[in-house]
Formats: C-alpha cells, sequence, structure tokens
C-alpha cells in the first residue's frame, strides 16, 4: 500500500478491508457490514477488531492519522472511504 509516496506492509485482511471501502467509495458502512464483508459471515469475533484495523490502515495511508481524510469515520454510523480525498 502506498500513502504519502511511501510504500507501506499491510497485512491481508488490512489489504482486503481497505480494498473493499475503496472499491465502494462514499458508501457508508456499518462495522457489522465490514465485518460480514470481510472476516465473512461464519467468523465469530469481534467487531471492535474492524475499528482496530481501520486505526492501523490509516496510520500508513493518511497523512494525520488522528484527522482522517480517506476513511472517514461517520459517529454513530461507520466508516467511508472518501473518494474526494484521495
Amino acid at each position: 500500500v502506498f500513502g504519502d509516496g511511501k510504500e507501506f506492509p499491510v497485512t491481508a485482511t488490512g489489504l482486503d478491508l481497505l480494498v473493499y471501502v475503496a472499491t465502494h467509495p462514499d458508501q457508508v458502512f456499518t462495522r457489522d457490514q465490514l465485518f460480514s464483508a470481510v472476516w465473512g459471515s461464519d467468523y465469530t469475533g469481534d467487531l471492535a477488531t474492524v475499528a482496530v484495523h481501520i486505526q492501523k490502515i490509516r496510520k500508513k495511508i493518511e497523512k494525520d492519522p488522528s484527522s482522517p481524510e480517506c476513511i472517514e469515520t461517520l459517529w454513530g454510523t461507520g466508516y467511508r472511504f472518501n473518494s474526494m480525498k484521495r
């Protein structure tokens, strides 16, 4: 994955998550939706996993991870890949 002109390694799951949101720009996803899409409906785990992976991706692709522009959090709703900030 490239961010800010640099190449960063990501896990396979992190890449799956990034590709999923990036191929659905401007669409809002709940953690449940992302969890099902990336980990599968048969996977039993904690939904907090989504937030952890989003945080790790942001650290690699965002100029300022504490104020993300590419992968936005819509509080109380979910996440969105912002196509206008790519």
